[in-house]
């Protein structure tokens, strides 16, 4: 789960649940905390995203997911979801990086419009090469639309999709990956508050910064929203998935 708090025009987004592994729950907390942000906003408000402990996202909730095939489907559609409500706040939005950031999760800190990051002993990584991982759900290519938009430079990009290296915080900032690294977790969140003043004191007007973001990332958000699996209805899908493998289980016992 999540919980928001807010100071001045600062709203404080925080994970709270260990490797804060998403699933659709903890997505679903995100995408309403979000939409409440939406509706107390004032004009040049910030929101900051941070996470404890070890990790800032260890990616998808693996364990859950792999128990059926639907549930990756399920998880997806719900990221897709947190994404396009993320990209259409009217506001900027900081990541705050203090633990490791995987796959998801690791596009999750990337989708913000500013990503800052603690240089002590974390890695940013896509450890699909790592895991025993079907491979139909590998890396949908929305992830590498997040990554081209976010980065740009083919060196990173090849290291972060193809090989999928781990990166570090110094690293990440010479690859352009990240906006600043920063020695402790403590200072990390320091720079992420002075640099939400610094945005607040310029008086955005959140509709218009939403309306600028929404046409920088046009293609992302295309790609985003565009899930051949989710044109219909998700539940509907999920239960034709679901009469599939019942009809499979029927044939396999005659």
């Amino acid at each position: 789960m999540c919980t928001i708090r807010k100071k001045g025009n600062i709203f404080f987004l925080t994970l709270n649940n260990d490797e804060h592994c998403l699933n659709p729950t903890l997505l679903n907390s995100i995408k309403s905390t979000l939409h409440r942000v939406r509706q107390q906003a004032t004009t040049s408000s910030v929101l900051i995203t941070i996470a404890h402990d070890k990790f800032f996202s260890n990616g998808y909730d693996i364990d859950w997911a792999q128990s059926n095939k639907s549930r990756f489907i399920l998880i997806d559609d719900s990221l897709r979801s947190v994404l396009s409500e993320l990209i259409s706040l009217p506001m900027p939005t900081i990541a705050v990086v203090t633990g490791h950031a995987s796959t998801a999760g690791y596009i999750f800190a990337l989708s913000h419009d500013y990503f800052l990051m603690s240089s002590d002993h974390e890695f940013l990584y896509k450890n699909e090469l790592d895991i025993d991982i079907d491979i139909d759900h590998v890396i949908p290519a929305w992830f590498v639309a997040v990554v081209e938009a976010k980065v740009g430079d083919a060196l990173a990009m090849k290291r972060i999709v193809t090989e999928a290296e781990k990166v570090t915080a110094e690293e990440a900032v010479r690859l352009g990956i990240v906006d600043s690294a920063h020695d402790s977790v403590e200072e990390t969140v320091k720079a992420a508050v002075e640099l939400s003043g610094d945005l607040v004191k310029r008086g955005l007007n959140g509709d218009v910064y939403a309306e600028n973001r929404k046409k920088l990332l046009g293609h992302v958000i295309g790609t985003v929203e565009d899930n051949p699996l989710t044109k219909q209805p998700l539940m509907l899908v999920l239960l034709m998935l679901q009469l599939a493998q019942m009809v499979a289980s029927c044939f396999s016992t005659m």
